[in-house]
């Protein structure tokens, strides 16, 4: 690994996601989102854990740019509530709420950080759910109307903006493997949900184009390099259908390349929902496509397993040598190379940007400090790795750090840590970990910190 600079104007970054952090569930006229109904279903969380008060960023965001504003960051990825905006999902704006990220806009331009604002981050309004959620066609107008009102509200001041965060997981995760809200499980059922997600996103795309002069905007996708588990066809066999399930199914539309034939044929098996122009829709040019990665994906064949493949287990990949983090994902960085080098070939972008990366480690608070070294080494191992591939061309613009503060993990609750900032949850104390203090360096000097001796 080499610790050479990144190119001059490099975005460094951290992000968070509303429900995660922000809590004040039922503060400033916010409605219910599908994560607030799953989450209080015992069983369904971690601990039976709630993001009710999280981190209290509603509340507390002047001291969380403070700490943005001392690492040095010049990026903030976050997402807007739509409940906090329409309370209903659509119809009734709520002003409360529109002044709320308002206000966070302006601080965060007062401090010198650009805002970056997702739009869905997966709290989708209950009321919307309640209708048919992300299965049910009406779901598009629904997401056009409410982005028309955030980005004619911000659009003076935000110009970079995300439409959606990891549909794959918002909707196979949620609808068709049951694990995150709604916590539906049927697998047509989310693919048609995952459709109306990127038919939605290419309709906001018209409308941010229309309504933020100079946006520069795109969507983040969950991507993993998959690799087959051994050399065998089998296997490679396997991980192709991976691939093409978990990546192919998502950028293909997007860049115009359509679904994967094989795919599309199955999931509308039990019925259409691709109508006439929506591949034109999706396709609509985006400025840049925002990749989350935390870890690469070994396939094999297993008749044993439904389609006749699965994934290595933590238990597998561990016995083969693996690092693993506390999500039980494998530390390899060479991964992310791969992985980039293969959507540059593949799609050709006109700009990349990591807009999650990071681990949960089990750390512990320590005479009031943190020392987080496994975070800090694989921070640094993945920033050394991004250096090589920007310096060979591949048009690498950003990095964002997930996350800024450790924060409520979805079913996991509390009980994972990815952040660079500790979460004391009993008093909302924030304590910078030894990870903070690296990026910060890493940061300031534009290349990958080295690591403490």
């Amino acid at each position: 690994m080499t610790n050479q600079s990144f190119p001059r104007d490099f975005v460094w970054g951290a992000a968070t996601a509303s429900y995660q952090i922000e809590g004040a569930v039922n503060a400033g006229g916010r409605g219910p989102s599908i994560w607030d109904t799953f989450s209080h279903i015992p069983g369904n969380v971690a601990l039976n854990h709630t993001g009710d008060v999280a981190c209290d960023h509603y509340h507390r965001w002047r001291e969380d740019i403070a700490l943005m504003k001392q690492l040095g960051l010049g990026a903030y990825r976050f997402s807007i509530a739509w409940p906090r905006i329409l309370p209903e999902g659509t119809g009734r704006v709520n002003p409360d709420g529109l002044r709320f990220y308002s206000d966070l806009v302006d601080g965060l331009l007062e401090a010198g950080i650009t805002p970056w604002v997702t739009l869905y981050h997966w709290d989708l309004p209950q009321p919307l759910e309640d209708r048919g959620g992300w299965p049910s066609r009406e779901i598009v107008q629904a997401f056009v109307e409410y982005t028309d009102v955030v980005t004619r509200h911000l659009g003076d001041r935000v110009k970079h903006w995300i439409t959606l965060n990891e549909p794959h997981v918002f909707t196979f995760v949620g609808y068709g493997g049951g694990r995150h809200a709604p916590g539906r499980d049927d697998q047509f059922e989310a693919a048609r949900a995952s459709h109306h997600a990127l038919l939605a996103h290419g309709e906001a795309m018209r409308v941010i184009r229309a309504n933020v002069p100079g946006a520069v905007a795109g969507i983040t996708l969950n991507m993993s390099k998959v690799y087959p588990a051994t050399p065998s066809e089998p296997d490679a066999q396997a991980a192709a259908i991976v691939d093409a399930s978990l990546n192919r199914w998502f950028a293909g539309p997007v860049f115009g390349q359509g679904y994967p034939p094989e795919l599309l044929a199955f999931y509308q098996s039990q019925g259409e929902f691709v109508k006439p122009g929506d591949m034109q829709t999706i396709a609509a040019p985006v400025d840049f496509l925002g990749i989350n990665n935390y870890f690469p994906i070994y396939a094999t064949a297993d008749p044993r397993q439904p389609h006749g493949l699965s994934t290595l287990t933590p238990e597998e990949l561990a016995a083969a040598g693996h690092t693993l983090t506390e999500m039980g994902w494998p530390v390899v960085p060479q991964g992310l190379v791969d992985l980039l080098i293969d959507l540059h070939e593949t799609y050709r972008p006109a700009a990349l940007y990591i807009t999650e990366n990071g681990a949960a480690f089990a750390d512990e608070l320590s005479e009031g400090a943190v020392h987080d070294a496994r975070r800090v080494q694989y921070l640094h191992d993945h920033l050394s790795a991004l250096a090589d591939v920007t310096a060979g061309g591949v048009p690498l613009r950003g990095y964002f750090v997930w996350s800024l503060l450790d924060n409520f993990e979805w079913g996991h609750g509390y009980t994972k840590r990815f952040g660079i900032v500790y979460m004391d949850y009993e008093t909302l104390r924030r304590i910078p970990k030894d990870s903070y203090h690296w990026y910060r360096q890493t940061v300031a000097n534009n290349q990958p910190a080295p690591l403490a001796e």
